[in-house]
């Protein structure tokens, strides 16, 4: 059976998207659906391939319990849009880059109305501080955990 796929994107792959990655892969750990999904993260631009996430990134993380150090930084590439089956962008300006790119849009989502159903945004915590890795955080928590129920439960139909 398919796993389903999942792509996180932000602009450079370092704060919101890993930590997407790394808090849908404790979720599905948690619901024992490992075997269900694959999950990846990556950014529009290469400023920083090759990079670990964020300090602050992985502080939020670290101190929900969750380890994004073994991720690195890495740019979308032509053929992520064919190889995953759901690409969820963390703002609306990140959704306008990918259907730009790609040939194919019907895999591309914003994270706030696919995960949250609210047409959110998930602001870029970069210039904040740690209140605001702590919101991203919490967002994408709540988009993460309905994400998994929704897909797990599709997946289980």
């Amino acid at each position: 059976m398919k796993r389903i796929s999942i792509l996180f994107v932000c602009m450079g792959n370092i704060c919101r998207s890993p930590l997407a990655e790394g808090i849908f892969g404790r979720v599905v750990a948690q619901a024992a659906l490992t075997d269900v999904f694959h999950v990846d993260s990556a950014g529009l631009g290469g400023w920083h391939q090759g990079d670990l996430p964020d300090r602050r990134s992985i502080a939020t993380a670290s101190a929900h319990g969750i380890d994004i150090t073994g991720q690195r930084a890495r740019k979308i590439l032509p053929e992520d849009f064919g190889d995953f089956d759901l690409i969820l962008a963390m703002d609306r300006s990140n959704v306008s880059e990918l259907h730009r790119r790609s040939p194919r849009t019907d895999n591309i989502h914003l994270f706030g109305d696919f995960a949250l159903g609210t047409g959110e945004d998930i602001p870029d915590p970069y210039y904040g501080g740690p209140e605001d890795f702590e919101f991203v955080y919490a967002r994408l928590l709540a988009g993460c955990n309905t994400l998994v129920e929704r897909l797990g439960a599709i997946r289980g139909s």
